[in-house]
């Protein structure tokens, strides 16, 4: 009795889990909000007699365009990514490429990473309740914030204040 009353137990708890937001699944039939893409406002042409011929394989004025419009809300300038690099950044690009620079570094880092995770979900794959996988495969290599700040304190670099602990 005990021991089945123990396992109803446990079952009930684990419900209560926090997983975050990586743990993402749909709970309904219902349309994905996620889906939706919203697109840039429409405008008005300067002249209607000039208007552009129409180009039915690439983008149109009204698509969104989240990587360059977020290089200018941060104040940057959009180029082409693979022109040249500007004079301006120069300095640091040769800095980061001192030890050299691989040309496939993320092809490389995709498959060490998906075999690092195969590798740490090898002995996970049966649970009674849903788990955050990305929170158990990289446990060792997250840092604990209050732990690192200390140390620095301790080392007598300045850094912010946080909240005190509980």
């Amino acid at each position: 009795m005990r021991l089945v009353l123990g396992f109803v137990l446990m079952i009930a708890v684990s419900g209560c889990a926090n997983t975050g937001l990586r743990e993402l699944r749909g709970t309904g039939d219902g349309p994905d909000e996620f889906i939706i893409s919203p697109s840039k406002p429409l405008s008005e042409p300067e002249s209607y007699t000039a208007l552009p011929q129409p180009t039915p394989t690439q983008s149109n004025l009204t698509d969104p365009t989240p990587l360059q419009d977020g290089v200018l809300a941060a104040g940057g300038r959009v180029s082409a990514p693979t022109g040249p690099i500007p004079a301006r950044d120069g300095a640091v690009v040769q800095h980061a490429s001192r030890f050299g620079v691989s040309q496939n570094i993320r092809q490389t880092l995709a498959s060490e990473d998906e075999k690092f995770r195969k590798r740490k979900a090898r002995f996970t794959q049966i649970r009674i309740a849903r788990v955050d996988r990305y929170n158990e495969a990289y446990k060792r290599e997250s840092l604990d914030a209050r732990k690192v700040a200390d140390q620095y304190r301790r080392a007598g670099v300045p850094t912010p204040t946080a909240p005190p602990r509980n």
